[in-house]
């Protein structure tokens, strides 16, 4: 694209996608040795202004501008200083963000006062920007901020000399939690002012002036320079992250993949301190194991201790090594494991013994799941609203208000179709240009054939949905109807998949989706082809391709072919409609078509491709579809999913998950999770019992290494990548706690997924507990208080701040588009039944009311939980039945059950399932308690930083502030709740003067974890 010059008013690059408050990721996964979570835009400016970065925060160039070319940087932006002429920045880009660093290179063409190289803020009373030759009032290289029309903060450089006619890499850093703004020049601090005591909300609004090269207060000069590689990141850079960023650029390179030290400024403790309980520590005890040859084994992460001076401590954690690979139990025999306690001098030892090869069966499903229809959310005991309902309705009455051509549009783009009157495009990941797009639309249609489903309580809402599952599936099926046919008898077209040709007018496939560039040739496209883009990014993958935002790069096709894939199916099984099942079979039939075709290294290397690869739940989808149809070669299809290398080790299956190796730690967390899920729908259909080891084996290791006490299991410093797994399991806080975030929420929307259906197959309570966990103290946690705006991210550093985005439905990132499904079926796992609707699973305490509609009984759940610590279920009907009641690991206080007011006499161990076995009558009630109590989550590593609980409600710090260093707290050793004051009612409670307050009621700034003393 040859750009030379503009004028005044013209624009080269508009800016149409409305971006959501959440910004995604950018573009490599790591850059310059810093994670892509942690960068909001990238401005390369080598011909035009849009952003590098996934985040499609493309700027605006005004005025009479220039691209030229460069002896150092091939082609950068020149700026005349003509007074008229700059860019401006997408406003939202700096909008809810924490901290901010800016960093760029600028070969300066004049040393005029005034010039600005930035000037960003709300209006010309508050902003900040920086000078590099001082300003009419004050001489010298400086920084400052205006509030409200007064000089607030500065930092002056005065001994600074920027010369003209030379390149020069030029950072801002303003850290709000360490209350400083530094500047830097060449790589090194020039300049830092401290104390500075105000948040970025005092800069910025939700309309913003981001201006480059042009000042917000008029009568300014503008900017006469050439700049390249303008960044924007949400974390603070270090000096160190700032030199690297100048050196690599220097060396001719861009992106750094080799793992590196985390680096930032979390409170280091000495190794041999003593942690919670661990200072009462007496003894550990040693554990025996057994395992079956070829198999690592399963170590207990918690094992017996002794305590002093009457302490009644917990069972104690102890890490043990992961090795990589099962080298050590190739041979029948016995060995020893060594592991630690943190904190101590404890090493308890693991005698494990290597048995023969056994047939060790796996389990066969047992229980189903109640359709949404058949479970309807209830108001509490006292009339009021729940958790529950505040969130579903918010995305319930929002989704109503859609219109379904924006989620169509660029499916109609592709296939070159006209748009209808009024409709508008989706921005964020489904704008014009972004490889991702059509994702957004496979979550609406699973989000409106749950609310088809569970909104059976108001006839309107319900046929609203019923239209828009009608009007979308027509769209589609037309559509797909289209692929690989010709536009008039006998005329061009190809039906094969594997022999789609390039596009018209070009030599190779490419993912230039431009309004110029995308090709829409939809005859040459292979019989049954949909998807909101053509077939190019799919067989470029096959070919090598990479993850990025270039023509020869590629974002997950089938990622998003399974989010379009699972959503036609959902509208098939809630409503019947046939044409939905053909399109996805025809898609299925297009896949199976290539992907039988390639060698097995070929598909290793794939599914092992960093997001290029992320294949969402595709052989999940193909499973189902072949349980649907009963068509066995969308098993087969689904197995060409598997990743060989996580799950089996090698081709050869010689260890892997399905041995129990730890195989995905470093790894992209949202990318892997589903594909487990996937193993498990194949072994629900194959009855192959690896891929039940492989599901269940890493449930066991996310959970017990991996998870925060959210529920979450992703957000790493090393890799340094918020959105991975630790690079070494359980040491969270070694290498977790990600600057700028982690816990991305559409995985742990995918880890109860899976979490619910491995309880399918093996009533495990702790499966169940972690359920509660997630739901409660992530999922709804994860939306906005007025909204349904919802979090990408949730940072769980100390004061941190959820940042909501998408209220309005128009712009979605993964996580706002998995957040539509957990808000339209928050009822969907409250009750399970088994197959022969012999027994029921009592597993969430929710008022509710179950249609058991092949029993003809209904159950009604009356309670005011989580802020009591009791339930009622009422029996409407009768019938003999097992009733079976979930007992938390958290009810160590106790678990008390009447029938008709009758004490029973039963045995209710804290994680387990109770049952009340007996002919029920009409009438009949059972009432639960399960008292409350604290107690303290810990990180696995470093024990003293832990979440403080409620039960099953996870309490959080009100913070006044920002802060870096972890809240302080100290409690009583053999009674945590004896200094905690508050009504357990409200579930607000307080510590020292600090309010806590569950995670799902706090929208400000908060401490998730504390720095906890015992005494």
């Amino acid at each position: 694209m040859n750009i030379s010059k503009f004028f005044v008013g013209a624009v080269f690059f508009l800016f149409t996608a409305q971006m959501s408050l959440v910004h995604a990721q950018s573009g490599n996964q790591i850059l310059d040795g810093i994670g892509e979570t942690g960068m909001i835009a990238r401005y390369i400016f080598d011909g035009d202004a849009k952003d590098w970065s996934r985040n499609n925060l493309h700027a605006r160039a005004y005025g009479e501008i220039d691209f030229k070319d460069d002896e150092q940087f091939k082609k950068v932006l020149s700026l005349p200083g003509d007074g008229k002429s700059y860019i401006s920045i997408p406003g939202e880009s700096v909008q809810s963000e924490e901290s901010i660093s800016i960093a760029t290179w600028v070969n300066f063409q004049s040393k005029e006062p005034g010039q600005l190289l930035f000037d960003f803020g709300k209006d010309n009373r508050t902003h900040f920007f920086v000078a590099p030759f001082g300003t009419k009032e004050q001489e010298g290289f400086q920084a400052q901020v205006i509030l409200d029309g007064k000089s607030g903060y500065e930092v002056l450089s005065p001994d600074v000399e920027i010369e003209t006619n030379q390149w020069v890499h030029l950072a801002l850093v303003f850290d709000v939690p360490s209350k400083s703004i530094s500047v830097f020049v060449n790589g090194q601090e020039a300049g830092k002012t401290e104390n500075v005591e105000m948040e970025l909300e005092d800069l910025f609004t939700h309309e913003n002036l981001l201006y480059l090269g042009k000042p917000i207060v008029s009568g300014n000069p503008y900017l006469k320079a050439k700049i390249y590689d303008f960044r924007l990141y949400r974390i603070p850079l270090s000096e160190k992250q700032v030199s690297r960023i100048r050196y690599i650029a220097l060396k001719g390179g861009d992106a750094v993949v080799r793992r590196e030290k985390p680096e930032d400024n979390l409170p280091k403790f000495s190794s041999d301190a003593p942690q919670l309980y661990n200072e009462f520590l007496t003894g550990v005890s040693d554990v025996e194991v057994e395992t079956e040859l070829g198999y690592l084994p399963r170590l207990p992460r918690h094992v017996k201790g002794t305590y002093r001076d009457g302490v009644k401590g917990p069972e104690v954690r102890v890490l043990w090594p992961s090795p990589i690979d099962n080298s050590e139990v190739t041979k029948a025999g016995s060995y020893v494991v060594t592991g630690r306690v943190p904190g101590t001098d404890f090493k308890p030892k693991a005698k494990i013994s290597v048995k023969a090869k056994q047939d060790v069966k796996t389990p066969d499903m047992k229980l189903e799941v109640f359709g949404l229809n058949q479970v309807r959310l209830d108001s509490d005991t006292d009339g009021q609203q729940t958790k529950f309902i505040e969130n579903r309705d918010k995305f319930i009455n929002t989704l109503a208000a859609t219109n379904p051509d924006s989620f169509l549009y660029m499916f109609r783009n592709a296939f070159g179709q006209e748009q209808p009157e009024g409709a508008e495009p989706l921005g964020v990941w489904d704008s014009q240009e972004t490889k991702l797009r059509g994702h957004a639309t496979g979550h609406y249609l699973t989000a409106i054939a749950q609310a088809y489903a569970s909104t059976g309580y108001d006839e309107e809402l319900q046929a609203n949905f019923a239209n828009k599952m009608d009007y979308m599936v027509e769209v589609l099926y037309k559509l797909s109807q289209m692929s690989g046919k010709p536009t008039k008898v006998g005329g061009e077209h190809e039906s094969d998949p594997t022999k789609v040709p390039h596009g018209p007018g070009k030599s190779t496939y490419d993912s230039d989706l431009s309004e110029n560039g995308i090709r829409t040739d939809y005859w040459n496209w292979g019989k049954g082809f949909i998807s909101a883009y053509p077939p190019d990014q799919f067989i470029m993958l096959e070919n090598g391709a990479s993850y990025g935002t270039q023509p020869t790069q590629v974002w997950a096709p089938y990622y998003t072919l399974h989010k379009i894939l699972a959503g036609l199916m959902d509208i098939y099984e809630v409503s019947g409609n046939k044409k939905a099942l053909e399109v996805a079979k025809g898609m299925g039939d297009w896949v199976y078509a290539r992907l039988s075709l390639l060698p097995t290294d070929t598909l290793i290397s794939m599914w092992n491709s960093y997001i290029a690869g992320e294949f969402g739940g595709m052989n999940e989808a193909m499973a189902r579809l072949d349980r649907i149809t009963d068509e066995p070669r969308y098993l087969k299809v689904a197995q060409l999913f598997d990743n060989i290398k996580m799950f089996f080790g090698d081709a050869e299956h010689s260890h892997g998950l399905a041995k129990n190796v730890d195989s995905f730690r470093g790894l992209h967390a949202n990318q892997h999770i589903p594909q487990i899920m996937g193993a498990l729908e194949i072994y629900r259909d194959s009855e192959s019992p690896e891929y039940y080891r492989v599901a269940e084996n890493f449930w066991y290791k996310a959970k017990h290494d991996y998870m925060y006490s959210i529920g979450g299991v992703a957000g790493a410093r090393n890799p340094t990548n918020a959105e991975c797994f630790i690079g070494q399991p359980a040491t969270l806080y070694e290498n977790g706690f990600s600057a700028g975030g982690q816990n991305e929420t559409c995985a742990t929307y995918n880890m109860l997924k899976l979490t619910k259906n491995l309880f399918l197959f093996d009533q495990r309570t702790e499966l169940m507990d972690y359920y509660e966990r997630g739901l409660y103290n992530h999922i709804l946690a994860s939306v906005a208080e007025d909204s349904p705006a919802n979090t990408y991210h949730v940072p769980l550093r100390p004061g941190s701040v959820k940042r909501f985005g998408n209220a309005d439905m128009t712009g979605f990132t993964c996580c706002n588009g998995t957040a539509l499904e957990s808000s339209t079926k928050l009822q969907n796992s409250i009750y399970f039944k088994n197959k022969d609707n012999s027994a029921l699973y009592v597993n969430l305490f929710v008022p509710s009311t179950l249609e058991w509609t092949e029993k003809n009984i209904a159950i009604e759940q009356k309670t005011d939980f989580p802020k009591a610590d009791n339930t009622q279920l009422i029996i409407k009907g009768e019938g003999k039945f097992d009733l079976n009641i979930r007992v938390p690991q958290w009810a160590t206080k106790g678990f008390y059950v009447k029938v008709n007011g009758k004490e029973q006499k039963i045995k209710a161990e804290p994680g387990s399932y109770m049952t009340l076995n007996r002919k029920w009558n009409n009438g009949d009630v059972i009432d639960v308690q399960m008292p409350f109590q604290f107690h303290l989550d810990p990180v696995m590593d470093q024990q003293n930083i832990a979440s403080l609980f409620y039960g099953p409600v996870l309490l959080v710090a009100q913070e006044p502030e920002p802060r870096n260093d972890w809240r302080k707290i100290t409690l009583n050793a053999k009674n945590i709740g004896s200094t905690i004051e508050g009504n357990p009612k409200t579930l607000e409670f307080t510590i020292d003067g600090v309010v806590f307050k569950p995670f799902y009621e706090t929208y400000g700034r908060h401490s998730v974890y504390m720095d906890v003393t015992l005494e």
